[in-house]
This record gives C-alpha cells, sequence and structure tokens, in this order.
C-alpha cells in the first residue's frame, strides 16, 4: 500500500510541477510518419516517434534561420542626382 501511494505522490508531483511542453513540428511529423510507417510494413508507433523527431528538428532549424536572418536596414535618403537637359545642336 505504501508503495502505491509513494509512486501516486510521485506522479502527482511530477505533472504539477512540469512546464508547458514545445511541440513544434512534432504533430505533423509524427502523422506523417505514422502514416509512411504504416504502409512500410505496419510500423505506425515507429514511424510516428521518428517522425515526430525529425519534425521537432526541422522546426527548430527553421526558428533559428528565421533568427539569424538580418532584418534590411533602410538606407539613408539621398539627394536625387541633378540631370542637365541636352545641349542644343546646330543645323
Amino acid at each position: 500500500m505504501r508503495l502505491v501511494i509513494a509512486a501516486s505522490t510521485a506522479l502527482a508531483c511530477a505533472a504539477l510541477l512540469s512546464g508547458p511542453a514545445d511541440a513544434k513540428g512534432c504533430l505533423k511529423g509524427a502523422a506523417v510518419g505514422g502514416i509512411g510507417g504504416h504502409f512500410a510494413g505496419h510500423h505506425g508507433l515507429i514511424g510516428a516517434a521518428a517522425g515526430c523527431a525529425v519534425g521537432h528538428h526541422l522546426a527548430h532549424k527553421k526558428e533559428a534561420a528565421g533568427a539569424t536572418q538580418a532584418t534590411p536596414t533602410a538606407s539613408p535618403p539621398t539627394s536625387p542626382t541633378p540631370t542637365r537637359a541636352p545641349a542644343p545642336t546646330k543645323s
């Protein structure tokens, strides 16, 4: 009985103290991987796990690439270059 109470207390503490999950890319990758694994020999769970890992990796990579791109800076305003009228031709 003590083991059950200790295990349920530990589980409750772990559930209450954990933070929110960041599953960017995991759901889409798991769906695609699950379908691919199912058609490749009825291994849907393995495909879903691999798809989740790959999807999360690609989402993190895309986010990092977007953060490191340089934002375009505005160039200082320049005055227009004066244009000269064509010289009159002698006929």
